[in-house]
Parts: C-alpha cells; structure tokens; sequence
C-alpha cells in the first residue's frame, strides 16, 4: 500500500496523479508498473523501525510530553546549550533493531564428546509381554473372568452433570425423568381383562363370499344388536320425557303456591311492632345450660381412656391372632399366586380367541373409545361378481382402534383448530400526550 505523503515532506510542487496513460500496451503489463512511491514508503517505514517504530502505531504519550515544571537544567541546556555538531548527532544514533549477533552458534550435529545415557524404548513390545501374549492366544489364561448380569439399566443411569463455575448463577439443567407407568405393561380395555392380538382373525361371516350359515349367524347377531340399541335410545327418550313433564308440573305447583302465599298476606292478622295476639306468656323460659363441675369433667376423662385401653387390647388381641395364623395366610397367599400363574397360562393358550367386543366400563381417558364400524352387507347388497364388490372396513382405523384396545394409546378427541389467544386492538392517540 503506498504511503500518502505530507505537504511538508514532498518537494513542495502541487498533487498530481500518477502518469501512466493506458495499460494497454505490452510495455504496460504488471511487470513494467511503476512502483517508485511503493518503494519510498517502504524505505520510510523501515527508517522509522529503526528510530523506534512506527509512529502511526505508537501512542500519543510516547510522541508527546507535557511540561510541568518550567525552567529546568534540561530545557535551559536544550535552548541555551551548545549545539552539537551533525557528525557527533550522527554517530549517538542508535538503532532500536537489534544488531546481528556475530558469536558462532553450536549447530544440530555438534555435540560435547560425551555419550548420552540409554533409555528404554517405549514403542517396542518387550519380551515378558511378548511370552504372555502367545500363552493368551494359546488358551493359557492366569486368570478367568467370570461373566455377570447387570443389576441395573445402563440406559437409565442418569448423566453427569458438569458444574459450571462460570456461571454458577443460572439455574441447573433438570434432566427429564420418565414416568414411573413407562416400565409397567399397558392395561387391556377388555370386559375380561385379557389381552388380545394386535390383529384378530376374523370369522367366516366377515368374508365377501360367505357360507350361508356363517352369514345368517352373523346376521342375526347383528340385528339383535341393533334391536337392542334401539330399545334403549327409546328408553332412554322416554326416561328423558317424563323427567321434562314432572319438572315442569313441579314448577307450575310451586308458581301456584307462591300465588296462593301471596293472596293470603292479606287475610292473616296483622301484627304490630313483633307482638302477636294469642301468644302465651305465662310459657316458662327455656332451661340455660350450665358449666360442668370437676367431677363431671373427671368422669368423662376416666370413661374416654377406658375406650382407649379397650381398643389398645382388642387390637393386640387381632395382632396375636394374626401372628398364629402366620403359616395359614403363607399357604393362603401361595395358593393364590398359583392360581394366578395358571389363569395366566389359560389366558396365553387362549389368546387367539379373545375378542374386543366387550369394553370393561372404566377405560382409559376422559373420552370413550371409538365404535367398531359396522362391516355387513346386506342379503340384498351381496353381490356375485368380485368387480361389483364393494370394499368395507378401514385398516387405519381398524389399527388405531386396536391400539387403544390394548392400552397403547390413550384415547383422545380430535381438535381440529388449536384455541389461539385473544388479541385486544387498541388505537393510541399521542396527538393527545402534546403539552404546551
């Protein structure tokens, strides 16, 4: 980069461009530029490394002094003292580039003529190391490593969690704990609480060409079904009917009795300042209850720690019984856990034909599961031929269902809009903010 000059340090003549006409020509390439203020900068920067740096980069309290105190031997010597001559100027100067030093220097290869001591390689293998390796290889093993199991879930160990000091004000990470419910074994939704396949084999009145007989079953069922859900809407709406009629034929007696006390307000006696005619005061005043003596607060406390030391021994006594029956309630509790292990075997050896038409009425979640969809044909809707067939069911409902049937999934609703917040517009008038 070349060094802009001064007014002061030029020859005085006017600022003008560099003369190069066109760089055109041959005789203009790159290597014919002309570099003569490049140069002169750099000699000018190296003269002034050697004075002492360069001094752009120094700082102002190396370049400038503040005088203080006027009139010191110092100043007085520099205004009034003898000036030295140019040659004697010339040779105080020092360079402030240290001078090449002209010591000889031992080289690489030189040495003291002493031998250095040995060391030990440390990227061989020795040979006791060596012998061991080829005894291992052959099956001579020192000492045997016996296999254990695990007693704990080496994904589950929690992190490490590294302090830092740095910022020791911020609060720590909290590492995200699973839920005690993830290692237990999902809950099946069945009336019979047994498990079922994820995907059931259907029966032969399911087919698009079935045997009459399966599909009159099938049929009938169905319609029983359906027979009976209609029976207990009708129920249901009748229930709902006579409650209407009876809430509104109570609430037509209660407008009538609030009618009739209304009308009769104006045929009772009146009464005068809260007397009231044919009231008896010869009535005797009702009996103050009074303050309990010490014998009575005694007798009370004597009957209450008789209850208490009469519970204390019924339930010692209860506790005694139980410590006889000891070995009884040990038979008991391992009968029962047999009897849970075989109710167990049954339910795996049967587990093909459970079915999920029966929900268990506690299910899961706020909201009830989906209703199977209904995959029949009717006797007039058969068709004979395969390309006038009509495909029923859905997989991906089918699947979702089974899934909340075994307890993988929690039964949800659909949302088919996310609830945004509330925004409030407001107009602000800062016209009305201007103070004089």
């Amino acid at each position: 980069m070349p060094v802009i000059k001064g007014p002061s340090s030029g020859s005085g003549d006017a600022p003008k461009q560099h003369s190069q006409p066109s760089r055109k020509g041959k005789k203009a390439w790159r290597k014919n530029v002309d570099v003569t203020d490049v140069q002169q900068g750099l000699e000018e920067l190296n003269k002034e490394v050697i004075r002492g740096g360069v001094i752009k980069e120094k700082p102002s309290s190396e370049l400038f002094t503040i005088d203080v105190a006027r009139g010191t031997k110092e100043n007085d010597k520099t205004k009034h003292g003898k000036k030295l001559l140019k040659a004697d100027e010339i040779i105080a100067r020092r360079s402030a580039v240290p001078a090449v030093p002209m010591r000889k220097r031992a080289g690489d290869k030189t040495t003291d003529g002493l031998l250095p001591t040995k060391r030990q390689r440390t990227d061989w293998v020795p040979h006791k190391e060596l012998a061991r390796l080829r005894r291992v290889a052959d099956g001579q093993h020192e000492t045997t490593v016996v296999a254990k199991d695990a007693t704990f879930d080496i994904w589950d160990a929690p992190s490490d969690v590294v302090a830092e000091t740095a910022y020791d004000f911020l609060p720590e990470k909290q590492v995200a704990k699973p839920p005690k419910s993830i290692k237990q074994a999902p809950l099946s939704l069945t009336a019979t609480g047994k498990h079922v396949p994820a995907v059931q084999a259907p029966s032969g009145g399911y087919s698009y060409n079935p045997a009459f007989t399966d599909y009159e079953n099938r049929l009938a069922e169905e319609s029983a079904k359906a027979i009976e859900a209609e029976k207990k809407r009708l129920e249901a709406e009748e229930a709902e009917r006579v409650r209407q009629e009876a809430a509104a034929r109570s609430a037509a007696e209660a407008e009538a009795a609030e009618e009739r006390a209304n009308m009769s307000e104006w045929e009772e006696d009146s009464e005068w300042e809260g007397f009231q005619s044919g009231v008896d005061d010869d009535k005797p005043a009702q009996k103050q209850p009074k303050r309990k003596t010490q014998a009575q607060r005694n007798r009370i406390k004597r009957r209450k720690e008789e209850e208490r030391l009469a519970k204390h021994k019924a339930a010692m006594k209860e506790r005694r019984v139980q410590e006889q029956r000891i070995k009884a309630i040990a038979e008991e509790v391992a009968e029962r856990e047999q009897q849970r292990a075989l109710a167990l075997a049954e339910d795996s050896d049967s587990a093909g034909e459970v079915t999920d038409d029966k929900l268990r009425r506690r299910q899961l979640g706020k909201f009830k599961l989906p209703e199977k969809d209904l995959e029949l044909v009717l006797p007039d809707e058969l068709q004979e031929s395969l390309r006038l067939l009509k495909p029923e069911g859905n997989l991906l409902k089918d699947r979702y269902r089974s899934m909340l049937v075994r307890g993988k999934v929690e039964s949800r609703r659909h949302i088919p809009f996310k609830k945004q917040a509330r925004r409030k517009l407001t107009e602000k008038w800062t016209h009305k903010d201007f103070v004089l």
